[in-house]
């Protein structure tokens, strides 16, 4: 089986746990599904997304159990059980791990929050550590979202405020390169869409030492568009030996929104195909219609 085929045979599974996650969720039954045995599919899953099947699935619900802490009036029990922890108990052990705090304080410290000025939905700034870039990016608004989270407190967020904005919005960050010389990296993020009409995509980019693009990637060949809910994006990319800095982020063209969250960075080998080579195989070899002949 080819890498891109274990990336879509991930994303279909990672989509059937964003519909089932008030249900009972098994390796076996996404195994099945995948046409895998349980053990290589288990193998392939915590590879390619850095958690297990089980870890993944219980970081999910304790992240939607938190929303529905903030933004509902549900009893503790209840939303417990909904996102099938066995008790109550059970269900504060495993958030105080991941939050720090109870569901009790988590509940009464966002309430806190809320009416001391903080929005239901966002954050007022862009988040820390990333900057804003794009055309005509007046028409948009970037924020750190608390009400639709992948995974945690925050997600980033971009926004067209037209509904139908003709320029690009990009979230975006920039480091050194090197640690990664002559080396081949995976970038991958989780990316929700609503109404995108245009197109988004996570995006990476190395720079020469002496600020020449190298490599670029966009996901302009297999974009993000309409409505999708939480999945895993990657963009894989070789870092020559004379790079000097490596970009990366979100972007958004059109109207409509996009969410991301947990970038993360891998050193993957050559059997895993960099995403930028398909633009390079399609060059002709040749050069084609010289003197405009052919229609």
């Amino acid at each position: 089986m080819s890498y891109s085929q274990y990336v879509s045979m991930v994303r279909k599974s990672l989509d059937y746990i964003e519909r089932h996650m008030t249900e009972r969720i098994t390796v076996k039954e996404l195994s099945k599904q995948a046409v895998f045995s349980s053990a290589h599919f288990y193998r392939i899953f915590n590879t390619m997304v850095g958690f297990t099947v089980a870890d993944y699935t219980r970081r999910r619900r304790l992240t939607r159990a938190a929303l529905d802490l903030i933004y509902t009036d549900k009893r503790i029990l209840d939303i417990a059980l909904q996102y099938r922890f066995q008790s109550q108990e059970a269900f504060t052990r495993a958030f105080k791990k991941m939050f720090a705090m109870a569901p009790g304080e988590y509940r009464k410290y966002s309430a806190t929050l809320i009416r001391e000025g903080g929005t239901r939905m966002f954050m007022k700034s862009v988040p820390q550590g990333w900057t804003v870039t794009g055309q005509n990016i007046e028409e948009y608004e970037v924020t750190a979202d608390r009400g639709v989270v992948h995974q945690g407190r925050a997600a980033g967020r971009l926004r067209s405020k037209t509904g139908s904005s003709l320029g690009f919005v990009t979230l975006m960050q920039m480091f050194k390169a090197q640690e990664y010389r002559s080396k081949r990296l995976k970038c991958t993020a989780f990316v929700k869409s609503d109404q995108v009409s245009g197109w988004a995509g996570l995006w990476m980019r190395i720079d020469h030492e002496n600020g020449d693009m190298l490599r670029f990637d966009n996901m302009g060949n297999r974009p993000i568009k309409g409505t999708l809910d939480w999945n895993q994006y990657e963009v894989i990319l070789d870092v020559p030996a004379e790079s000097g800095a490596i970009a990366f982020g979100v972007l958004l063209h059109g109207g409509g929104s996009v969410w991301v969250d947990g970038f993360r960075f891998d050193i993957v080998d050559e059997r895993v195909p960099t995403t930028d080579s398909e633009a390079e195989e399609s060059l002709p070899l040749h050069p084609v219609n010289l003197d405009f002949e052919e229609a």
